[in-house]
């Protein structure tokens, strides 16, 4: 079975740098690969003040903070992973510049390095005919924040090699997560069940079913969900809500998968959730009150 020494990640926004967080934490020589050099240093200093907070808590040991930096690198050329045994995929859900980096990967890696994307709802065989390697590509799906959450999807196509899969699911043990076996659908487990709940939850406010409020205690109290759906949606993003559900109605045709009205014009608006200051709640204010929707 293939060791895997050497990670290489590609991307080092918020799953990105995440992920490169915990591959270094468990001792992998770490590459990231950013845009430029300037982006991929800001996105190695985020860790770093991730790690000295965690120092300043007294979470994290200085020595260990700094034997986990030492095991990271940011670089702008695809040719510094050449020399990975892994590549770890995580940017824009954007199938063709996705493609794009996998074409050039397949020529400058070793055949036997193999290839894994963090996609939520694009399929990995997509991934996999853009290359020479389908049989060394996977899924690893992270979730955010992944230093915290244990989740992990490993997602084998119909030409994954076992023994790759195998390979990548006890990555994934040994970066202290708790992986699950997927079927290369998309959105996967959580996403295929997530998605179409969170949209859900917009038509039942849409239709006056209860407020925003409302909802989200009804589900928080009556399931022991630890936040409701519009507390979610503005987590995750109601712009992502919007990419991903789409990405997953084209595959699937069904209703349940697509945006409803409202979340197409709070998008418009720029009502992305916690990153933009509106969602569904206000979070100018401390503790975040629910938006007047007009509904």
């Amino acid at each position: 079975m293939a060791q895997i020494r050497k990670v290489g990640v590609l991307g080092c926004g918020l799953m990105g740098s995440g992920i490169a967080q915990v591959c270094a934490q468990a001792g992998y020589e770490t590459v990231v690969r950013e845009v430029s050099d300037e982006v991929a240093q800001r996105g190695l200093s985020g860790i770093r003040k991730q790690l000295d907070r965690a120092v300043e808590k007294g979470k994290l040991a200085a020595e260990e903070r700094d034997r986990i930096m030492g095991h990271l690198r940011g670089t702008s050329r695809l040719e510094d992973l050449a020399e990975c045994d892994l590549v770890i995929e995580a940017v824009v859900e954007n199938l063709e510049m996705k493609n794009e980096m996998w074409r050039a990967l397949d020529e400058i890696c070793s055949p036997e390095a193999i290839f894994a994307s963090n996609t939520s709802s694009l399929t990995i065989a997509d991934m996999a005919a853009a290359t020479r390697r389908p049989e060394r590509m996977v899924g690893l799906h992270f979730f955010n924040p992944v230093p915290v959450m244990k989740l992990v999807e490993v997602v084998r196509t119909i030409a994954t090699d076992p023994e790759v899969f195998r390979t990548a699911y006890d990555f994934a043990t040994s970066l202290g997560k708790e992986p699950i076996e997927c079927k290369d659908n998309s959105g996967f487990v959580v996403n295929l069940l997530l998605v179409p709940y969170m949209m859900d939850a917009i038509r039942a406010l849409e239709q006056g079913v209860a407020s925003i409020e409302d909802i989200d205690q009804g589900m928080r109290l009556g399931t022991g969900y630890p936040m409701g759906p519009f507390t979610l949606c503005d987590f995750v993003g109601n712009d992502t809500l919007d990419k991903i559900g789409a990405i997953m109605f084209e595959e699937y045709k069904e209703k349940r998968y697509a945006s409803p009205p409202l979340l197409k014009r709070m998008i418009s608006l720029g009502y992305f959730g916690r990153k933009s200051g509106k969602g569904f709640y206000d979070y100018s204010q401390d503790p975040p009150r629910p938006m007047d929707l007009g509904i």
